[in-house]
């Protein structure tokens, strides 16, 4: 006879492959459910750590959330190293945040201003110390900053050591679509679905269309930068993320769409703006170009906690473009709030119910 599940988990991306490991971890009995792990938003995502960078205009609480889950993110790493005997691509290197043109630098210096206000680490930099940084950047960038606290991850190398850290635990991966959650068995369920969640719960999750493009060093050396990129260029916002395997993520769009066709629109603005930046990314090798939904939500911030009017389900969704840096924290609120029964105070903002009413579901 087959025993209830403890926790049962919808989806299997980072988030919810995380909150398995952590209940799993602490003695659950935990299935997840997803037909395809790891096929989802992250395995188009780039897996930039950027609390600073991604802090904007009035958005104080999530910025909050992005600070601590970042701070999270270095045990995080060496915890699920050591319990999935995987490496994870966390890489500590910093970014720079440049600007091409003098109204691209003008529009940076707003965001820095605004960034620093809020007391967090972020310093411009004259052209002349950002290239002593980083050699690579075009002549042309007339400005910047470092924030050395942003960081990086593989996300793709994250799910893999995720999965495997999650069933050395003893949490069960079940290949299945769950199409209603009358479907679950088990004491909690956790819906951690992405763009998937609003089907099941009613939830305002929607899907953010974004392209990505990931190139190839020649030789397959690594790239000739080390910090992550971030920039505007002729009004072109664009991000390179460069890997010791020699790949650079280049990107990304974001469109409120809900399809995932690569379009050489987009294609070509991208590489337009990275070649502007970094000039040696004319002569790498195209090796990918993918697009992913991101689960958006009104307010561009997480639903995390309790769903309205349905007992014993939890909801870890909405994340936008912001899932792998708070995957560490969302996965500790969730696992903390099974386990205890008690929600943490951070889980505040964040909760289901400030939509105002009760979701419809299934």
């Amino acid at each position: 006879m087959l025993t209830r599940p403890d926790v049962a988990i919808v989806g299997a991306g980072p988030v919810g492959l995380a909150i398995a490991w952590r209940c799993a971890s602490r003695g659950l009995r935990v299935t997840v459910h997803d037909p395809a792990p790891g096929s989802g938003a992250s395995h188009v995502a780039a897996g930039m750590l950027s609390p600073v960078a991604e802090a904007y205009f009035g958005e104080h609480e999530l910025t909050g959330l992005l600070a601590e889950s970042a701070a999270r993110w270095p045990r995080f790493a060496a915890d699920l190293a050591e319990a999935a005997g995987v490496d994870v691509g966390y890489r500590a290197d910093g970014t720079l945040v440049v600007g091409l043109t003098a109204d691209d630098l003008a529009e940076a210096r707003r965001l820095w201003s605004y960034q620093q206000g809020l007391g967090l680490p972020i310093t411009p930099l004259r052209p002349s110390e950002l290239r002593d940084r980083e050699p690579a950047l075009a002549p042309r960038v007339r400005g910047g900053a470092v924030a050395p606290g942003d960081h990086q991850v593989d996300p793709r190398r994250l799910v893999a050591a995720l999965r495997v850290a999650a069933e050395r635990a003893g949490a069960v991966l079940r290949p299945a679509r769950v199409g209603a959650l009358s479907e679950v068995d088990a004491r909690v369920t956790v819906v951690a679905a992405g763009c998937g969640a609003a089907a099941l719960t009613g939830l305002p999750v929607r899907p953010v269309k974004g392209q990505v493009l990931r190139l190839r060093a020649p030789g397959r050396g690594a790239p000739d930068f080390r910090h992550v990129i971030r920039g505007y260029a002729d009004g072109e916002s664009i991000y390179l993320v460069p890997r010791d395997s020699g790949e650079v993520v280049v990107g990304a769009t974001v469109e409120e769409r809900a399809d995932t066709e690569v379009t050489a629109g987009a294609v070509l603005r991208l590489l337009r703006a990275a070649v502007d930046l970094v000039p040696e990314l004319a002569e790498y090798e195209l090796v990918e170009a993918t697009a992913g939904l991101r689960p958006g939500t009104p307010d561009n911030a997480p639903v995390i906690g309790p769903l309205p009017g349905r007992p014993g389900v939890l909801v870890a969704t909405g994340h936008h473009r912001h899932g792998i840096v708070l995957t560490p924290v969302t996965a500790d609120l969730v696992t903390e709030l099974i386990v205890t029964g008690e929600p943490d105070p951070l889980l505040a903002p964040f909760t289901p119910d400030r939509f105002g009413k009760e979701p419809r579901w299934n």
